[in-house]
């Protein structure tokens, strides 16, 4: 068995899709989801918003990580933001989210990025134990904030 990590192209977008799928239904949060192929390939390949990772295993994808540059005032550089990390329920257990995980960081460090960043669900409770296991600091002062949809439009006329 055979293990890798690899960038994802254009020609993913649709398997890129799929991934989000999966995991949104993992999340419980299918219902939240309008993104696409179409809207993949304009944000992550033509607007370069983000960047996909692929998990292989034998030259099969089997998860995958998305992340994006932020800014920190404080530190004063850019960070990375994962946004998502997920690895298909059979494959889970061999590392394969650590190694992900891992190689973001590693971007992170490359790039000379101040710190990386994300959110869990409450109760996700495996991710948590990870993230711990990787000697995360949860930032429980800290308290995510959204718009979107008509709120983000409202708040833009406001």
């Amino acid at each position: 068995m055979t293990f890798e990590i690899r960038e994802a192209t254009r020609d993913d977008a649709a398997l890129i899709m799929s991934f989000i799928d999966k995991m949104a239904a993992y999340e419980k949060l299918t219902d939240e989801v309008v993104n696409d192929a179409a809207t993949i390939e304009e944000w992550v390949f033509d607007k370069g918003a983000a960047e996909v990772l692929f998990a292989m295993e034998d030259d099969v994808e089997v998860g995958f990580a998305v992340f994006c540059k932020n800014y920190s005032t404080f530190v004063g550089r850019a960070g990375l933001y994962l946004e998502d990390i997920y690895i298909d329920e059979e494959h889970r257990g061999k590392g394969y989210g650590k190694a992900l995980f891992s190689h973001c960081a590693q971007i992170a460090v490359e790039r000379g990025y101040g710190r990386m960043e994300w959110v869990c669900l409450d109760w996700n409770q495996p991710s948590i134990d990870f993230y711990l296991s990787m000697d995360a600091r949860p930032m429980d002062e800290w308290t995510t904030y959204r718009l979107s949809g008509e709120t983000l439009a409202a708040a833009a006329r406001a």
